[in-house]
């Protein structure tokens, strides 16, 4: 009885702040639905407009828990959108671009990190937000990396720089593919390599046809599908200096077995078109929570000092992934085909 009276006690701590950060999610969403543009992004600059409620007694402990328990569970139930058949549907070619496009662009941002005297973090958070999937991919590194607040900070910098810079790569991309006269199926594979968010993928594949948006979907959910190796390297990578911060140290982190447990479930085909796009809604429901609460634990002033060199770390990124897709699908028309 006592430790359902603690755990009714932790709940109902977590309420207040967890609400906060649910109404925000909810105006920024109205906001991205009624009148354009980035649901994430909205969701940050609302939260950040209520960062006093993060020395708030009352909803300190809720907005903590969105930012990092929401978060995690949002990640995890992003499995429910990927197959293993997918990903097999691809071919050779197109996966192994896409795997070393990925691995490349996490090594460049690192060792460019370095040359601009940023730290280790922030070179894969940029790296892997740029690589895998935009603020997606930034939040489940984040989770994996100590926590403290330049870490915060700089996630909160990444989330919004690479919302931006998907959404104008989705205006781009498709007149670049058009100018170099790629094929239909090299610009599925160009705008799904290199694209951050998913719907900024579709987005630029519905302005070529309704064939290069699915394809194009299928490669981005397979750049996703590698959140999970990357998120592991990271996460076993930081493990001692997560320990001395009091971090929970596993081997595989929870939130990364809920993501492959439901890659395996969707994949036998235990759930159903209809299951698969509720928990992939509900999971965008999550991290735009999540996003909410980590946009009030950061105030503007803080945000400043975090510098010029994170921005450009991030434009860099997606400069050299672009052009690491593009050498590639010119390999696999005219020297390898």
């Amino acid at each position: 009885m006592s430790s359902i009276a603690a755990n009714l006690r932790s709940t109902t701590a977590r309420m207040p702040g967890l609400m906060t950060a649910l109404v925000i999610a909810l105006a920024s969403t109205f906001i991205a639905e009624h009148y354009g543009g980035p649901q994430f992004l909205y969701a940050l600059l609302v939260g950040m407009a209520f960062h006093y409620l993060a020395a708030e007694p009352r909803t300190r402990i809720g907005i903590d828990f969105a930012a990092r328990g929401v978060l995690r569970f949002g990640v995890a139930l992003l499995g429910a959108r990927i197959t293993v058949g997918q990903i097999a549907d691809l071919g050779a070619g197109p996966i192994a671009l896409v795997v070393a496009g990925v691995g490349a662009t996490l090594l460049f941002g690192s060792l460019l990190a370095r040359r601009l005297g940023r730290t280790g973090p922030e070179g894969l958070l940029g790296g892997g937000a740029v690589a895998i999937c935009g603020a997606s991919a930034a939040l489940a590194i984040a989770a994996a990396l100590p926590k403290n607040d330049q870490n915060q900070r700089m996630t909160l910098l990444t989330v919004v720089t690479v919302t931006a810079l998907s959404t104008v790569a989705m205006i781009a991309y498709p007149l670049i593919a058009k100018l170099l006269e790629l094929s239909p199926e090299m610009t599925a594979v160009f705008f799904g390599g290199t694209i951050h968010d998913v719907a900024q993928v579709v987005g630029a594949g519905f302005l070529i046809s309704p064939q290069v948006a699915e394809t194009a979907t299928l490669v981005k959910l397979f750049r996703v599908a590698l959140l999970v190796p990357v998120v592991l390297m990271i996460s076993l990578s930081f493990r001692r200096q997560n320990k001395d911060n009091d971090e929970p140290v596993t081997l595989l982190p929870r939130f990364l077995v809920g993501f492959i447990i439901l890659v395996l479930i969707n994949s036998a085909g235990l759930l159903t078109t209809e299951v698969s796009d509720s928990l992939s809604s509900l999971s965008r429901w999550c991290l735009v929570v999540a996003i909410s609460a980590l946009g009030v634990k950061t105030s503007f002033a803080e945000l400043r000092t975090v510098g010029w060199q994170p921005i450009a770390l991030i434009v860099a990124n997606t400069i050299f992934l672009a052009l690491w897709v593009l050498g590639g699908i010119y390999l696999l028309e005219h020297v390898i085909k």
